[in-house]
């Protein structure tokens, strides 16, 4: 049983066992709390603990024209940009930093693009699975495992409808009604880490965070 496993996390009140479940904290709040009974994660190797959203997700980004934006950004600066028949949208590495998840919708399809700063890991998501839109968001947690990405921390994911907890470094959903469920990068085709430079010579019809 994870209680067992892990004192030390019981100590700083991150698991919480709650009429005989297993919980996450979540935050302030007892319904916040994950429900990780089937959890694969080891307790142990879980940092931070913030609660949900201390990082807020986007669910309605503005976005603004490339004239614009070229007030803001140095052609060095690193972006994720994607693409899907006329419609482009870029993201700059350092609004995502702040967010580090924002839903968005690119040319009828849902999306979302989202970066860790501990695992330097950017990437545009797919937000549809079977017939569900599903809305993404950041735990407050990150986790690590020394045999995965050599030991470096990764944030932990969560989706609004089931309330599954996932691990981009693995990419699948760990916990939650949604366990093992692979997650879904956007088609390669469609999107990319690139820099400012790149972005205005290449599409200058972008919309930009």
């Amino acid at each position: 049983m994870l209680l067992a496993q892990a004192p030390s996390a019981l100590k700083n009140g991150k698991f919480i066992n709650d009429n005989k479940r297993l919980m996450l904290y979540g935050g302030a709040s007892k319904d916040q709390n994950f429900l990780i009974e089937n959890m694969e994660l080891k307790p142990e190797q879980f940092h931070y603990g913030l609660g949900r959203e201390a990082f807020p997700a986007l669910i309605a980004p503005r976005f603004e024209s490339i004239e614009e934006a070229d007030k803001h950004w140095k052609p060095k600066d690193r972006f994720l940009v994607a693409y899907s028949g006329k419609e482009v949208k870029a993201y700059a590495i350092k609004d995502l930093t702040r967010h580090e998840v924002v839903n968005d919708v690119l040319n009828g399809e849902p999306i979302f693009a989202a970066y860790c700063i501990l695992a330097d890991l950017g990437a545009i998501y797919t937000r549809t699975y079977g017939d569900k839109v599903f809305t993404f968001a950041v735990s407050g947690y990150t986790y690590y495992d020394p045999e995965i990405w050599n030991g470096l921390d990764g944030f932990i994911l969560w989706d609004r409808e089931t309330e599954s907890l996932w691990w981009p470094l693995i990419d699948k959903a760990v916990s939650g009604r949604l366990k093992n469920m692979p997650l879904l990068k956007l088609e390669q085709k469609k999107w990319e880490d690139t820099n400012w430079q790149s972005i205005k010579n290449r599409f200058p019809y972008a919309e930009v965070l």
